[in-house]
């Protein structure tokens, strides 16, 4: 069965058409991971509606894919059965990609939602349950064919704060979009793309500043995952970053179950809990809004259920 999967927005021209090709491939085939959960009614997910058959109703492990806004939304009674069911969705690419003659060739996932939607969860647990699948599959010991590239190591320094108009409402601010560096995420975007691997920051969070080349994307890494906040928004260099990946995710949270969970967050890492209260109302809450208008560029909605947050 021939579907397409993702409302792909286009591809940029610095690409190769080789690559394209093999993306637009990779994105046309219906992997097991829908198929098994649906039966063709009327309508698909390029305009049809589905139904699920009496059996499947039945099934305990059932996860829910409906469409809301042309958005398809992935739900399920346990976080579990979301990872497992992302992980088996992403196979059958990395199928197509490891037989591939483009060593280069990546498949690039932007999982993209509020702070404390459970995103470094989500990208963490798909990156191992589908390793865990493909040395199943390959029948044989192999290197990881997935990783997780997260947004935290774009952050702009502590002294590149410093020197900004206004350094007190900088730091205050910390974690707001203008507070990274898209641009530097682009330039490694594109490295990934083109090149096929890349050294990447991360980020200390006991230093409270980047560590740079200390996150490596290599040529035998066919799938990566791209987590943080701010990864769809629609301007500067932010919009150009929405525009490198193959599929974007997004995990949907109710806000004040978000917010209650950075609050806990901010309190386990030392923070007195009117500080905690006031950090959430002044930056975390004025960008999880933010972020969460970003949700309509996404090709899947992911529906938080009881997770870590992230």
């Amino acid at each position: 069965m021939e579907l397409s999967l993702t409302h792909s927005k286009g591809i940029s021209n610095l690409y190769s058409s080789d690559s394209h090709r093999l993306r637009q491939q990779i994105k046309c085939k219906c992997s097991p991971w829908y198929s098994s959960l649906a039966t063709k009614s009327t309508k698909s997910f390029s305009g049809h509606i589905w139904s699920l058959n009496a059996k499947q109703k039945q099934n305990k492990q059932m996860v829910l894919c409906s469409q809301k806004q042309e958005i398809p939304v992935l739900e399920a009674r346990s976080i579990e059965e979301i990872y497992d069911s992302l992980a088996e969705r992403l196979l059958p690419k990395v199928a197509l990609l490891a037989e591939s003659d483009n060593l280069k060739s990546k498949y690039i996932i932007g999982l993209a939602g509020p702070p404390g939607a459970g995103k470094t969860t989500v990208a963490s647990e798909v990156v191992f349950r589908l390793n865990k699948l493909w040395a199943l599959k390959a029948s044989t010991q192999s290197d990881d064919i997935a990783t997780v590239l997260p947004m935290d190591g774009f952050h702009l320094y502590r002294s590149q704060l410093d020197v900004m108009e206004n350094p007190e409402e900088a730091h205050a601010r910390r974690g707001a979009p203008w507070t990274f560096n898209p641009e530097l995420l682009l330039k490694c975007l594109h490295s990934i793309r083109n090149e096929g691997s890349v050294y990447a920051p991360s980020f200390d969070h006991g230093v409270g500043d980047p560590v740079e080349n200390d996150v490596f994307v290599s040529l035998k890494h066919k799938i990566v995952i791209v987590e943080g906040n701010y990864l769809f928004l629609e301007d500067g260099f932010w919009k150009e970053v929405c525009a490198v990946f193959d599929e974007k995710w997004f995990v949907e949270i109710d806000i004040d179950t978000a917010m209650e969970r950075v609050r806990k967050r901010h309190i386990a890492t030392g923070k007195e809990p009117d500080v905690a209260k006031w950090r959430i109302e002044y930056n975390d809450r004025p960008n999880a809004v933010l972020i969460m208008k970003s949700k309509k560029n996404a090709d899947l909605v992911i529906k938080s259920v009881d997770l870590e947050p992230s």
